[in-house]
């Protein structure tokens, strides 16, 4: 096997590991955040839209995150800011009074 096809088995076998994650944690939060950069899950979230001359700027600030990157060595994150002129999908995946706001103690994702 050469190099790059080591490199492409590797990629592929993070991306399903990522896949997997993004599963078992859906389920945990109440926002589905989509940005040209990335895929943002979160429990809390606020927006703010300044319209500029050309483009509107997209301000977000989420709490609660994880983010859909399989180079991240800890995907979940107590906070996340984003600033884009790009076009912004939010999703309200559950109600607030269907959703903790923070993990539960002792909370750990397996590689399984």
């Amino acid at each position: 096997m050469s190099f790059i096809e080591d490199l492409e088995e590797y990629d592929a076998e993070l991306e399903i590991r990522l896949k997997k994650e993004y599963a078992t944690v859906f389920g945990l939060f109440r926002y589905c955040v989509l940005t040209a950069e990335a895929t943002y899950l979160c429990n809390r979230l606020e927006m703010d839209t300044t319209n500029q001359p050309t483009y509107p700027l997209v301000h977000l600030t989420m709490e609660d995150v994880w983010v859909w990157d399989k180079n991240r060595p800890s995907r979940i994150i107590p906070r996340a800011e984003v600033h884009t002129t790009q076009d912004v999908t939010i999703e309200e995946l559950k109600p607030e009074s269907e959703i903790a706001t923070t993990f539960p103690p002792g909370f750990e994702l397996s590689d399984e």
